[in-house]
């Protein structure tokens, strides 16, 4: 790892750790194999535990930034789930990968997953959101080589993906905030 990518992942997890303080805060190295390396080969996944900050478990990508950095600025992806799994941490993986692989993911775009969230979940899309679950403190990260955006993959339906091509992010966004959905809650309704 050469010293500015290390340096770089190693600022995002001081910073996961800083805003999460008093939670537990484990570090997954993720291999994506041979193909995949190349496009990402430092990708860590932080696994979040609940904690004062939010009973819930949180999947924080570090490696994204200093794969794809323009200028400084780059992105880091943030899932939140109900339960600890390695399920989560594929899936933090995958949109790794989806990012640096090509696709370049950034505010208001949506991913295919290709299959449930987690099994008998309609949700087969992640929709990336401004991570409104904990605010502008984890969004924003200095680091000394730039700044890294950390942004909200948040589980949608089909349906809802479809809503927001005819009527934009912001209303899909209105609608899923009117309804007051739980965000951790794979077996959550369609909000369409």
């Amino acid at each position: 790892m050469s010293s500015a990518r290390l340096s770089a992942a190693e600022g995002v997890e001081s910073h996961v750790r800083a805003f999460f303080e008093g939670h537990s805060v484990e570090v997954v190295d993720h291999d994506l194999g041979p193909e995949r390396r190349e496009a990402i080969p430092d990708l860590r996944v932080l696994v979040v535990g609940p904690g004062p900050r939010s009973d819930s478990w949180a999947y924080v990508t570090a490696g994204c930034w200093a794969a794809m950095e323009k200028h400084g600025h780059g992105l880091e992806f943030v899932m939140t789930a109900h339960v600890r799994d390695q399920r989560f941490v594929q899936l933090m993986a995958m949109i790794a990968y989806y990012h640096c692989g090509g696709h370049r993911l950034d505010l208001e775009h949506s991913m295919p997953i290709g299959e449930p969230w987690v099994p008998g979940s309609t949700c087969d899309h992640l929709l990336i959101s401004l991570p409104y679950l904990h605010g502008p403190d984890l969004e924003h990260c200095p680091l000394p080589e730039g700044h890294v955006r950390i942004l909200w993959t948040l589980p949608v339906t089909t349906a809802e993906i479809e809503f927001r091509r005819h009527h934009g992010h912001e209303a899909l966004e209105r609608l899923l905030d009117e309804a007051g959905i739980i965000p951790t809650d794979p077996f959550r309704a369609s909000v369409v």
